[in-house]
């Protein structure tokens, strides 16, 4: 079968389609044509090898994916599934790791997984839209509703909201009944995250955030949670953001992170944590449930997942480049 590989860290330049054995599904697995494959922000990280992660080569990048089953490994008990099912993938493996990182990742023609990281896809999902929301749009549900605990009538800040994760996030807050506040690079960025419905859209490097938020939201003031300043920072970018953040929650406003794009130890000021009584809150991963959840949203309408472009795996580079020179809105999306 065809996949994506590279033998060595590096550019994109590593990045070639070649020949591998098909896999052959173990007992309680099964095999699953892939029909499309999504890249995220993790791929280039374990492409350049920066992550700090052992990484065993070659390997195949793309953790999300969607497809049909095609067969069952030796003495399978198939639990319900049959052949022809359409299904997305969990790509994180029990054993195995992630796909991508730990586990040959997506951008193949067939990959061999557990029964039970299958999620059924409803009738009216495109294997496009369900291949856009396991890593990304699955990070941004358990953050939003399990963590955050994003509530009607809140106001969200989302900075760096034009990615998988935080296009979902303006979508989820907007479904919730939130205001949102977010922040995008490029005048067409910007476009895009109030075609989403974001209700205020500013500039992601700007270095008047705070001013710019708080005349929007209000100023905080200390021991009164209704004077000013926003309920929620949605902050996965860290650096030189995060300070600024710390600014512009209101008193007993709540943070919450799932990663550090911009840097992992960033200045802060600890006084505003304390004095205003806030709260940070961590959040990683997502669950099974939420994945089944995202489908039966997407299904009903009530959700859309940003899809920048649609390209066959052999344009990975174009399209691994573009994801780098930070170049996409959504999600970008890979078919065998």
């Amino acid at each position: 079968m065809k996949a994506v590989l590279y033998d060595r860290h590096g550019d994109v330049d590593e990045l070639y389609v070649g020949d591998v054995p098909t896999p052959e599904p173990a007992s309680g697995e099964a095999l699953i044509r892939i029909r499309a494959c999504g890249l995220n922000g993790f791929d280039p990280m374990m492409l350049g090898g920066t992550t700090g992660l052992r990484v065993p080569l070659p390997m195949t990048p793309c953790g999300d994916a969607a497809g049909e089953v095609t067969g069952f490994g030796p003495g399978t008990d198939a639990a319900g599934w049959e052949v022809g099912d359409r299904v997305m993938i969990d790509p994180a493996i029990e054993g195995r790791g992630m796909l991508g990182e730990k586990a040959p990742g997506a951008a193949a023609e067939y990959l061999a997984v557990p029964l039970e990281n299958l999620v059924r896809i409803p009738e009216g999902v495109s294997f496009e839209q369900a291949a856009a929301l396991p890593v990304a749009y699955g990070t941004a549900l358990r953050m939003i509703e399990e963590r955050a605990r994003v509530q009607p009538g809140e106001t969200v800040l989302v900075l760096g909201a034009t990615g998988g994760v935080g296009s979902c996030c303006v979508q989820l807050c907007k479904r919730i009944g939130a205001r949102v506040i977010a922040t995008g690079g490029s005048a067409r960025k910007q476009e895009c995250l109030r075609a989403l419905g974001a209700d205020h859209v500013l500039p992601s490097r700007s270095t008047e955030m705070v001013r710019q938020v708080r005349e929007i939201a209000g100023r905080p003031r200390y021991g009164d949670p209704d004077a000013g300043g926003v309920d929620v920072v949605i902050n996965y970018i860290g650096g030189a953001t995060w300070a600024a953040s710390l600014k512009v929650l209101r008193y007993q406003g709540r943070m919450v992170t799932c990663g550090a794009t911009a840097g992992y130890d960033p200045p802060t000021d600890i006084r505003y944590i304390w004095s205003f009584e806030q709260t940070i809150i961590g959040s990683d991963g997502w669950s099974r449930a939420g994945l089944g959840r995202l489908l039966g949203m997407v299904a009903a309408g009530e959700l859309e997942p940003a899809i920048h472009s649609v390209r066959p795996i052999g344009r990975i580079r174009a399209a691994m480049r573009e994801l780098m020179a930070r170049g996409v809105f959504g999600k970008s999306i890979l078919t065998p």
